[in-house]
């Protein structure tokens, strides 16, 4: 299965990253959708903790996810808006005046700026924003190929 990440920015711009992962889509959903142990394949994810559970399937699932990011550990909230099962899942998360939107396992996210500042501080920082992301993209893309070959 190839995984490949997009991420573009309310700026215009883009980046791409790919992954061929020798698995099966289904053992690829599998590790993907455990988010309660995705602190054991992603490195760069110190802690989860689930905070309302669906009754059935994942969407509505919300949790918050614990990294470091730009040397500093930040948290955020976040939750599926839907999902097909063995396909993908459509993550939300809303800071600083921005929504974030992430699809999973293809690893697309786009950003959209809300606010005033939030828009400022995308094109202040628009370019070291887009090389951490795609770069944090790519180790964890890594991770989580290492996971499931080895596994």
């Amino acid at each position: 299965m190839e995984i490949q990440v997009l991420i573009p920015y309310r700026t215009g711009m883009n980046s791409r990253a790919e992954i061929e992962i020798n698995a099966s889509p289904e053992k690829v959903w599998n590790v993907v959708t455990d988010i309660e142990n995705s602190p054991n394949v992603i490195k760069g994810i110190n802690s989860v903790d689930v905070l309302e559970r669906p009754r059935t399937g994942l969407n509505g699932l919300k949790w918050k996810e614990t990294r470091v990011l730009f040397g500093k550990e930040a948290t955020e909230v976040m939750w599926i808006t839907h999902s097909e099962e063995n396909a993908f899942y459509q993550t939300r998360a809303e800071s600083r005046g921005a929504v974030y939107i992430s699809t999973v396992p293809a690893m697309e996210f786009r950003s959209e700026l809300r606010t005033l500042g939030a828009r400022i501080m995308g094109v202040v920082f628009a370019g070291m924003m887009r090389k951490a992301a795609t770069k944090a993209f790519e180790e964890d893309l890594r991770n989580i190929k290492n996971y499931i070959e080895a596994g």
